[in-house]
């Protein structure tokens, strides 16, 4: 059993160890057979690769879900996001890309970050919307803090070039990106879709998103999504939640 040093502790804590930091034993990769090894965080201690660029914000969501290397978990990831995995941008290393196992129930924004003590402001929503030109249906994905929700009828609707636009349905999406509903994500879109990324999203050190399924999330660097084939980071895109 490794023992890891996890965030400062509240004074009177009792888990909290001689030096004011909670002790946690590191288990990774124990709850079924030929699970490979995760990788816990230890704060604070020097280490090189993707761990070395979490800030001391992002720590926590590395001490509630074990990550493992996105490229290496397939088996978590809808077939089309494993494929955009595999053909990864040289833009950013894949294994700043992480994927962590979660309760199915629990992928819904709201209540993942409440199962899995995650802020609303360390988490991405994409949401698919779609309009119409001439005939031609268009497709977009947009990327914003689950702080914010998209502005689809200004920012959005101006982006795609059409009159009017809306949340595409359930069934559209689902059919279309080939991945399940509560898990779609902007990792493996089908190709001639626009991908809006707020800056909020884009300057943010790491972010939770879907994986493609409601199984399991990925937790990679904002900068990796606005390095994604077609991207486009634009200022105003999520408007704070009244």
């Amino acid at each position: 059993m490794r023992v890891v040093l996890e965030l400062p502790a509240e004074p009177g804590d009792a888990g909290a160890g001689a030096d004011g930091c909670r002790l946690r034993a590191g288990r990774a990769g124990r709850d079924r057979p030929g699970r490979q090894p995760g990788r816990p965080i230890a704060h604070g201690a020097p280490s090189s690769g993707p761990a070395a660029q979490r800030t001391q914000e992002n720590v926590r969501v590395a001490d509630a879900l074990t990550f493992f290397p996105a490229r290496e978990r397939t088996d978590l990831l809808a077939a089309p996001v494993a494929a955009a995995i595999a053909a990864w941008p040289a833009s950013t290393p894949v294994d700043d890309v992480e994927v962590a196992e979660i309760d199915a129930t629990a992928a819904d924004t709201a209540e993942f970050c409440e199962r899995y003590g995650v802020g609303l402001d360390e988490s991405a929503n994409c949401v698919v919307v779609t309009g119409k030109r001439e005939g031609e249906e268009r497709f977009a994905a947009c990327m914003v803090l689950a702080t914010t929700r998209a502005d689809v009828n200004n920012v959005v609707r101006r982006r795609l070039g059409v009159r009017k636009a809306s949340f595409a349905p359930m069934e559209t999406a689902v059919s279309l990106t080939g991945m399940e509903y509560g898990g779609i994500t902007p990792v493996g879109l089908p190709a001639g879709w626009a991908l809006y990324v707020d800056a909020a999203v884009a300057a943010a050190p790491r972010v939770v998103v879907g994986s493609g399924i409601r199984g399991s999330k990925l937790w990679l660097p904002g900068a990796a999504l606005a390095a994604l084939p077609g991207a486009e980071v634009v200022e105003g895109l999520g408007r704070p939640v009244a």
